[in-house]
């Protein structure tokens, strides 16, 4: 909610290719016509964030 984006987690109907990855889900991002560059920055700003958090 800080960012103002929307992920959805999962594993997006691709379990096969996910299994062959030994991956058990990902995080997926959706753009539309209607987005801007604002909502972009603000996606790639979170992420930065995130990974800040989550790695060493």
């Amino acid at each position: 909610a800080e960012y103002g984006i929307a992920l959805r987690a999962g594993q997006h109907c691709a379990q096969p290719l996910l299994a062959e990855l030994g991956v058990t889900g990902t995080l997926r991002a959706s753009f539309a016509p209607y987005n801007t560059q604002h909502d972009v920055d603000a996606l790639v700003n979170a992420v930065d964030r995130a990974l800040e958090l989550l790695v060493d």
